[in-house]
Order: structure tokens, then C-alpha cells, then sequence
């Protein structure tokens, strides 16, 4: 390096100190200009200056145009008029070495202040670890499409989730700095970052991660070798004129000396974060255009030398991460220099949730019951793809665990963890409000109320600003750009539906009482308007009426109001509060609903009651229901989780009727085992859940219905499922589908109709057909009723191409003779028949097998039978059952590739030898015999088979019925 240019950055380096203490600048000017090196308009200028600093700002122009050279004869100057300056700032610029050890003291100083969070309730000196905090959320890297907004804002639970997840596309497996500065397709890395996020998505912790993993070394990307970063909350304190050395200075260990020399040697390695640019204090979120300034010490105001590092007017070639609201985005994308790249945080998917609770709880019980928890609670889980809504609940179940009260039993209300959200948001996202919080708060309401009545959650500009007047100085509302033609579409929306229900339910009680009942009336009766006064009761105006659908939400989120912690909250911070009249006519429609059972607000009720949490309202509810019947449709786990709270209000209900998945069983298993009478339908069922399953159902219950869906269940659990089922005082009914019907599951069976009657009906059914040499069948069915005992065994069709030889057959004989019965022998015999055809060989003999069994079940009273075609054959077959059984008083076949069930199955026909040979064998006249299939009536030369082309699609083909009685034969068309 030679002289002038080591002379040059040693002044550049300096410049913003000697702009502050060089005293004899006319001397060192007089200099120049008799060395031709200052033209002699700029000495008139410098010297018409009334101040040093002033006239050596004026002097900047000349060196910066000048050079090296005249940069170096100005140093020259320093030497002669100043040297005790030069030698307290060091005559000679900065070593490598130097700067390295100055560049390390800063990364330890960024260490030790970005490890630590202060968290929005912490008192003074409490603080935790940016570790166990920092989840890294899902980053977009493009423009969501309107369609996609409407989606999430509308989805919930694991279909919400399940959206978020498919919408990331910022590989999770690099740092975020990576992600955010890695080259677009088409191969162009961006200078400046754009980093959107609502209010409490992460983006100021995002900032402090990227800062603490550089200084830690903890960054694959090597391009940047430094790191400076601006906290637009923090500038909004700065007063008067500041140059961009001292704004970069307000948050660092550094001099405005080694920040010059920093920048100075490497422009191109530089990072700058500037966090929080919707914060900035600005008239409608612009930038005044005031005039920027050219270098680093020049001073101005903040905004101005901010605007100048944005624009790229300095420091040109260093690249800018810029976060901010969505409120702002389109205004710093006109300021921000190019190329630009626009990302967004969309907050956090069920995996990040799970990740956030891990870290923030570092002990796996109490994770694993705060998760579980807040899954169940479909809304709050949707809401935790906002991280501070996750820092929120957790904080909340971290302060009941130490206050010793149970986790499991919840956390308060959803509405609580929603108070706390929008009150969180109040007071640490509104700095600089120009409106009351009463204000916005009706502002929000009142666009949120529109909404909710035109069924609409994305709001144009013009329809945001009849209400809120300043959207972009509101943390709740989002704002997007959208193309729509030539041109772009600004709209905004809440953060997710839910908040525009709560902000329609605040926005209710901050109403007078007239207006608020006023309201909640025409909602509650909208069905019934043209009837008005038949429907509706003078005194209690809400009892019979019936909300709209999606009005529900709101009414919620009033019980939710309504309760007395939530209630008195709000009514000392905002003066807002639930009118006592109003509460009353919510509960009194409440008890309605429950005494009348209208099932199909039944669920909703029972959230409503959870809402309120009001434990002795709750148990009057309760006990209007008598029995609760929500058998219909799957309960969802936030279904599951009202219920557990409001039985548990109510320890002594008598009767449930419940339809739920299996994931539940566990959730609900205190309030299972201690009910006397249940119903249940288990969705998805599997092996796992047996153990769960037998501990709810306890011992002595009267279980109307058993009915395991879903399930493919082992033999073993099999077993210990009915040996759960003995220990009850009656079973109605067992439902159970299984891996496969085998001998051993036979011998179970038997095992159980021996050793009890207080039984009804068993269905045990595989998933498949009866392809594995194991299956035996498709479906075995026992019913229980008169003291006789009805075996239905079922072989289904797989295919055309394997139309089973017998699909059904259907035994009735008095339950005495289960004794006697060797149902693993039959079912064997079964299922041999069926591994063969008429064709075979073996036929007759394994038919023989199967119907040897019969003639020694005393009391056989019943048989039903199924074969694709009646043939002579199986006449013969008829024949013998029928002589040889003497107490059986029906016989039944059908030619049917389906069972007796089946509306679907194929009929067969009934071929006419096998009618011929039926007529004419002599028949007991205390038996009747039923043949059902379908028959030609043409004549016998031309007769259809069942070989004919669509023969049932032929008139000439009919379903017939014929009826045998003794000797007498009669045809009945179907």
C-alpha cells in the first residue's frame, strides 16, 4: 500500500472525530489552496462557515472529490497544525491485526448482550436464555396469493397447520441468514431483505438469533464479516441531528472510529439489520423528504441518514435485512435499494409448536402435558402459530403448575389466552398510538362485526379506512398487495378469523346494554324475522332463538367475556365488562338448549360452558341433559376437552352416548370409568389403544354399544377386550374389526359366549377380503335375544374373477347349545368350501363337510344360505338339510354373490333343475323353504343362463321368490 492511499483511509477512517476536534481549519485550508488543491469558491465557503465543524464538512467535498492525493496533503496539514491529534487518535491507520482484535471484542460484546431475552413480564434483572425461546418459525419467500390468505384464515387446527406447512419454502435445515440471502431462481443474490411478519411472529427474536449466531461463529455463511444492527424502537428516542456513524454506534462497544475503519476496508462484507421499520415514528408510515447525507459522520436527521443506508446512497455495496410489519412493507420496498427480495414470517406449524414448548419447559412431563393440553383446544392451537401466543400459554400453565394446581385440568378459558394476547400486543406493539385504546379497539369491532355479517375476512382499503382510520398504527390488522389485472389490489385482514370473532365480541361490550341485547337479538332470531314475537320470549328475549352458524364463534368468545376473572381484567384496564342482564339471558338460552336437548347446538353448548367456567352454572347445565347423547359424529378433541371440564363439574351424571377418536380415550378415561352407563364409538382403534380402553370402562357398567371402528385389532386384544367386556353388568353390543378371523379368534369367541349371557350382539368384521389363508372369513356376527342364539358367517367378493362357492350362511339355535357347538371346526369347514368351486373335485366333500356339522345342533331351528346359482347340486344339499335336521323349522337360500345384507350383491339364478329337483323330492311340511334369485321365464329352448350377457338387464329375467311348504309351491315376482 503505498503512502497517499494509507494517509487517505487513515483520514477516512477518523473523519467523523476530527470533523469534531480539528480547531485550526483555515490553517490547514490556506494550505491546500496555495497547493492548488482547493479551488478558491470552496475557500470562500469554508471560510464563510461560522463553526469548525461546519467549515470542515464544507472541506469534505474537496478531499472526497480530490482523492487520495489531496486526502493525503490534508493529512500533511493535520501534521503541521495538529500533530497532539494525530498522535492521541494514532498517527497510522489500523493494522490487520488490529482490526481483527477490535472486530473480536465486538462479536464478544454481541455475545454477552444477545444471549439473554428480557421477557414482557420479567422484573427487573430476570432474563432467560435466547435458546430456550428462539424456535426458528417458517419463512416464505414469495407473495401469498389471495386464495391462500382466505384458506388460512378460515382453516383450523390440522388442516391450519397442514396449510402452514405446505406453504414454507425456506429450507429449515440452513440458518435463516442462508435461507433469506441465498440467490432466486434466477441466480441473482438481493442486496436488501425484506422481512415481513405480524405483530408477535418472531421477527425482532429472528434479528437477535442472526446477530448472536454470527458473533458465536454458529453461520455457514462466511460473506459477511460483519454485523451492525438498528432497532427502530430505540431510534425513535434519538433527538436531533445524528450521522449514520452515530446511529450505528447506539447499539454497539464500538467508537464512531473503528465503525468508520470497519466499513471503510470491507463495504461489500457488511450485513445491516434494521428491526422494526413500521415502529419508525413517521406521518402515515413515510419518510419525510428531507435531504440525505453523502457520508458516514455527516450529520442529520435520523430518519434522513437512515433513508440514506436504505436507498443505498451509503454504503452501497453492504447488503440490509429490514423487518417489518405488513403495514409498512410497501413503503420501504420504494426505498429500499435493489435488487430486493421479499420474505415473510408466517409464524410457527405444529412441529415448531411442539419444538417451542420443549425448549421453553426443559422437562418432558410437564411439555408433554402442556402440549397435550393446548392440541385439544383446536382454536388456541391454531392461534400458536403465533409465537407470543405460544409464550403466552405456556407462561400461563407454568404459573398454575407453580401454583400447584393440576395442568391437565386446562387452562382457564380460550378467551383469557386471547385478552392476554390482545393486552400483550396494547402495551408493548402501539407505541406512538394516535388514538384512545377504547378507540381502536371499537374501530377493530366495528370492522370485525361487518365482517362477520358479510361473511367476509380479507377487507378492502377503502372499507378499512370507514372504520379504522389508521390501519397501519394497528398491531391486529394485516395489510397485503395483491395482483388483480394491470394493477395491484391493497387489502387487509386479521391476523386469523378467530381474532375478527373476539374483536366482534369486544366490540359488543363496549356497546351500551340496549344496543348490546339489541344485537345478540337479531343474531339470535335472523331465522325468524317475519315471525318475530311467535319465537321469541319477552322476558328473555335469546331462549328460543337460534343463531346463525357462523355467529357461534362470537358467542363464545361472549361467555368467554363473561367470566368473572376475564371480566374484571378487562373492566380495570379498558372500563369494559359484560352487562350482569345480558350474562343472564346467555345462560337462560343455555339451560333451553340443554333441557330440550337440541343435539345440534349440544357441542356448542358444552364450549360455551367452558368458556363461562363457572363451575356451579356449569353443573346446573350439565344436569338438565340427563343423558348426553353425541353419538352422531365424531367428537373433536376440542370436543373431547369441554366435555372432560364440564363432567368434571359434574362428578355424578348418570349416561353417555360418545363418539370420539381413539387418541382421546385417554383424555376421557376418569370421566368413562366413573359413569354407570355408556355408548361408545372408538374411531380409528388399534392395539394401542386396548389398555386405555379397558381402564375407561372400569367394571359393573351398562355398555349399550361397544363399537371399535378403524380398528385392526390382534387376537390377543381380542381376548382381553371381551375378557373386559365379562366384568361388566350387561354388554348390548361389541363392533370390532380385526387383522383377520382366525382359529384362534374362534376359540376366543367360544371361550366367551361359555362363560357369559349378559351379551346382545357381537360383529367381528376384517378390513379386506379373505385373501390371507388365515381369514377364515370376512365377517362373523352373533346376536343374543329370546334365549336363542343367530350365527351369521359372511365370506365377501373380492373380485368377479373370485366369487366365493358360499358367501353367507346364517345358523339359529337356542344359546343353551353353544355348549355343544364347535364354531373354530365350522368356520374352518367354512373356509374350505370356499377354497374350492363346483368344478372341483373336492367340492361335494368339503359341502359335506361343512353341513355335517348341522344335523347334530339341537334345537337348529334357522338356516340361511348364499351361493352364486342354485344349482342341482346344492338342491340335493337342500334336500339333506332339510331330512336331516328334524327341529328345523326355515330354510332360506339366495343365488347371490352378496350376502343377506347386501343391497348391492349380484342375484344369481336359479337354475331350472334344481327348482325342477326341489318340486319333486318330498319335503317335511313343518319346514318352509324359501328360494330367492332370478329366473327366465322364456321357454326351455331359448332359456337365459347365467353365461347370458347381462342377462339381469333382460325383461325376460326376473327376482322371484318360491316359496315350499310340504307339497305346496308358490312363485311371488320381486
Amino acid at each position: 500500500m503505498d503512502r497517499d492511499t494509507e494517509r487517505a483511509q487513515f483520514v477516512d477512517a477518523h473523519w467523523a472525530e476530527l470533523v469534531q476536534r480539528v480547531e485550526k481549519v483555515m490553517a490547514i485550508a490556506e494550505g491546500l489552496q496555495s497547493s492548488n488543491m482547493l479551488h478558491w469558491e470552496s475557500y470562500c465557503n469554508i471560510k464563510a462557515a461560522d463553526t469548525n465543524q461546519k467549515k470542515m464538512r464544507e472541506l469534505y467535498g474537496t478531499l472526497h472529490s480530490g482523492g487520495n492525493t489531496v486526502k493525503s496533503a490534508f493529512y500533511s496539514g493535520l501534521e503541521k497544525h495538529e500533530s497532539p491529534l494525530l498522535v492521541d487518535l494514532g498517527s497510522r491507520p489500523q493494522t490487520a491485526e488490529g482490526q481483527l482484535e477490535i472486530l473480536d471484542k465486538y462479536k464478544k460484546w454481541i455475545q454477552k448482550e444477545y444471549e439473554f431475552v428480557t421477557e414482557y413480564n420479567s422484573l427487573p434483572g430476570e432474563h432467560v436464555l435466547l435458546s430456550e425461546r428462539y424456535t426458528q418459525p417458517l419463512i416464505i419467500m414469495r407473495h401469498r396469493e389471495k386464495r391462500e390468505r382466505e384458506e388460512e384464515m378460515c382453516s383450523m387446527g390440522d388442516s391450519f397447520q397442514q396449510l402452514l406447512s405446505s406453504r414454507s419454502n425456506a429450507d429449515k435445515d440452513t440458518s435463516v441468514l442462508d435461507a433469506l440471502f441465498t440467490a432466486g431462481n434466477k441466480g441473482i443474490s438481493p442486496s436488501a431483505v425484506i422481512l415481513q411478519g405480524n405483530s408477535g411472529n418472531g421477527k425482532s427474536f429472528t434479528a437477535q438469533k442472526i446477530m448472536l449466531d454470527w458473533a458465536s461463529g454458529n453461520l455457514s455463511r462466511e460473506e459477511f464479516e460483519y454485523i451492525f444492527h438498528l432497532k427502530c424502537k430505540e431510534l425513535n428516542r434519538m433527538s436531533g441531528e445524528q450521522s449514520l456513524l452515530e446511529l450505528l454506534r447506539y447499539n454497539s462497544n464500538l467508537t464512531s472510529v473503528q465503525i468508520s475503519q470497519m466499513l471503510h476496508k470491507s463495504q461489500e462484507r457488511g450485513l445491516f439489520i434494521i428491526d422494526g421499520f413500521d415502529e419508525l415514528r413517521f406521518p402515515n408510515g413515510d419518510m419525510p423528504n428531507t435531504s440525505i447525507p453523502n457520508h458516514l459522520s455527516e450529520k442529520a436527521l435520523p430518519e434522513a441518514s437512515l433513508r440514506a443506508l436504505l436507498s443505498g446512497h451509503i454504503l452501497s455495496e453492504s447488503c440490509l435485512l429490514v423487518t417489518t410489519r405488513s403495514t409498512a412493507t410497501d413503503v420501504l420496498s420504494k426505498l429500499l435499494k435493489k435488487p430486493q427480495c421479499f420474505t415473510e414470517i408466517i409464524g410457527f406449524s405444529e412441529k415448531e409448536v411442539e419444538e417451542y414448548f420443549q425448549k421453553f419447559f426443559q422437562d418432558e412431563e410437564l411439555f408433554s402435558k402442556a402440549y397435550e393440553c393446548v392440541k385439544a383446544n383446536e382454536t388456541l392451537f391454531t392461534a400458536c402459530s403465533i409465537p407470543v401466543i405460544c409464550w403466552i400459554i405456556c407462561t400461563v400453565i407454568r404459573e398454575r403448575f407453580n401454583d400447584g394446581v393440576d395442568v391437565t385440568s386446562g387452562l382457564e378459558t380460550t378467551t383469557s389466552i386471547y385478552v392476554d394476547f390482545v393486552s400483550t400486543l396494547l402495551e408493548h406493539h402501539c407505541q406512538g398510538l394516535n388514538q384512545s385504546v377504547l378507540t381502536l379497539l371499537g374501530n377493530l369491532g366495528q370492522l370485525a362485526e361487518r365482517g362477520m355479517l358479510e361473511k367476509q375476512v380479507l377487507f378492502d382499503e377503502k372499507t378499512v379506512k370507514e372504520t379504522v382510520p389508521d390501519p397501519a398504527g394497528s398491531p391486529f390488522l394485516g395489510k397485503f398487495l395483491f395482483k388483480k389485472r394491470t394493477r395491484q389490489e391493497t387489502m387487509f385482514s386479521f391476523m386469523h378469523l378467530s381474532f375478527q370473532e373476539f374483536f366482534t365480541a369486544l366490540y359488543y361490550i363496549s356497546m351500551d346494554e340496549k344496543e348490546f341485547l339489541s344485537k345478540l337479538i337479531e343474531r339470535f332470531h335472523s331465522h325468524w324475522q317475519s315471525y318475530g314475537a311467535e319465537y321469541m320470549d319477552e322476558n328473555c328475549p335469546l331462549k328460543y332463538g337460534c343463531p346463525e352458524g357462523h355467529f357461534l364463534p362470537v358467542i363464545r368468545f361472549l361467555c368467554g367475556l363473561s367470566n368473572k376473572e376475564v371480566s374484571s381484567f378487562l373492566k380495570e384496564t379498558h372500563s369494559l365488562s359484560v352487562p350482569s342482564s345480558v350474562i343472564a339471558q346467555l345462560e337462560e338460552w343455555i339451560i333451553h338448549v340443554s333441557t330440550d336437548q337440541v343435539y345440534n347446538f349440544l357441542p356448542f353448548i358444552l364450549h360455551c360452558l367452558y368458556e363461562l367456567h363457572e363451575k356451579d352454572f356449569v353443573r346446573k347445565a350439565i344436569e338438565a341433559w340427563r343423558e348426553i347423547d353425541m353419538s352422531w359424529d365424531p367428537l373433536s378433541r376440542t370436543d373431547c376437552w369441554a366435555l372432560l371440564y364440564c363432567l368434571e363439574c359434574c362428578p355424578n351424571f348418570r349416561s353417555l352416548k360418545l363418539n370420539f377418536a381413539a387418541k382421546e380415550l385417554k383424555m376421557l378415561q376418569s370421566v368413562l370409568r366413573r359413569t354407570p352407563k355408556l355408548e361408545l364409538t372408538v374411531q380409528n382403534f388399534s392395539d394401542t389403544d386396548v389398555t386405555d380402553l379397558i381402564s375407561a370402562l372400569g367394571e359393573g357398567k351398562i355398555l349399550t354399544e361397544l363399537r371399535l371402528n378403524g380398528s385392526c385389532l390382534s387376537d390377543q386384544c381380542v381376548q382381553q377386550v371381551l375378557l373386559a367386556l365379562r366384568k361388566q353388568r350387561t354388554v348390548g353390543g361389541l363392533q370390532v374389526a380385526l387383522k383377520n378371523i382366525s382359529a384362534d379368534i374362534a376359540l376366543i369367541i367360544t371361550d366367551f359366549l361359555q362363560s357369559t349371557e349378559k351379551w346382545e350382539e357381537i360383529s367381528l368384521m376384517t378390513n379386506v377380503a379373505c385373501s390371507d389363508a388365515e381369514n377364515l372369513c370376512s365377517s362373523l356376527r352373533l346376536f343374543n335375544f329370546d334365549g336363542k342364539l343367530v350365527l351369521n358367517v359372511v365370506r365377501w367378493c373380492s373380485s368377479p374373477q373370485n366369487e366365493p362357492s358360499l358367501s353367507e350362511i346364517i345358523l339359529k339355535f337356542p344359546c343353551l347349545e353353544v355348549h355343544s357347538f364347535n364354531l373354530k371346526t365350522f368356520l374352518l369347514a367354512f373356509h374350505n368350501v370356499n377354497c374350492s368351486t363346483e368344478q372341483s373335485a373336492d367340492f361335494d366333500k368339503q359341502v359335506d363337510a361343512l353341513l355335517s356339522h348341522l344335523p347334530s345342533v339341537s334345537g337348529l331351528s334357522g338356516i340361511h344360505f348364499s351361493v352364486p346359482l342354485l344349482t342341482e347340486r346344492w338342491a340335493s344339499k337342500i334336500l339333506f338339510l332339510i331330512q336331516s335336521c328334524p327341529s328345523l323349522a326355515g330354510l332360506s337360500c339366495n343365488a347371490s354373490s352378496g350376502s343377506s345384507g347386501d343391497a348391492q350383491g349380484i342375484h344369481g339364478f336359479l337354475m331350472e333343475e334344481g327348482i325342477r329337483l326341489l318340486k319333486e323330492s318330498p319335503k317335511r311340511p313343518d319346514c318352509t323353504l324359501k328360494i330367492r334369485g332370478v329366473r327366465c321365464c322364456k321357454s326351455t329352448a331359448d332359456r337365459c343362463t347365467h353365461q347370458t350377457e347381462e342377462f339381469e338387464k333382460l325383461d325376460c329375467n326376473q327376482r322371484v321368490t318360491i316359496e315350499f311348504c310340504g307339497e305346496t309351491c308358490t312363485e311371488e315376482i320381486n
